[in-house]
């Protein structure tokens, strides 16, 4: 079930394009539903759906396409490291790596603690900075070296006690 206050977020964005392109609010309404939940389930995607008058698959494209949009609960930090090749080319498969030996955990997964969620990203778009990541969907870390890494985690570590 949408509320009422959903709703009206929902149609703040579909106002913004003509009425029979109200899908092209999509990606809006799946922001919204993430910020009040954390994540986008399969219902949320059909909810979204039934909303737009799209077909359920169509959201569900949209949201697996994306890696802003979480399809299962997240850490409160989110490192999305690139792995396209680029960054491959420039360690950004060793980044990946280290973060997985220094968080204890593999890509995909959440740490225990619930504080950092470890995920891959085909591409961030800084090829000439790499490796790369991206924290929380909104902060570009560049030229991640192994020192870089420990010191953000351990500084987020550090602002958590």
């Amino acid at each position: 079930m949408i509320s009422e206050q959903t709703k009206a977020l929902f149609d703040r964005e579909i106002v913004k394009y003509p009425s029979d392109q109200k899908q092209s609010a999509v990606m809006a309404c799946l922001q919204i539903l993430q910020v009040e939940h954390g994540f986008i389930s399969a219902e949320s995607e059909k909810l979204v759906a039934q909303y737009l008058s799209m077909a359920p698959i169509a959201v569900h494209e949209v949201t697996t396409f994306y890696n802003m949009y979480n399809q299962r609960p997240v850490g409160k930090y989110k490192f999305n490291v690139c792995t396209n090749l680029p960054c491959q080319l420039r360690d950004g498969a060793k980044a990946l790596h280290h973060l997985e030996q220094k968080l204890g955990i593999v890509m995909g997964e959440t740490t225990a603690d619930g504080l950092f969620t470890l995920q891959q990203s085909e591409c961030l778009g800084a090829c000439a900075d790499s490796p790369v990541m991206l924290v929380n969907d909104i902060h570009m870390c560049s030229f991640m070296s192994n020192e870089k890494l420990d010191q953000l985690v351990d500084g987020l570590k550090s602002a958590e006690a």
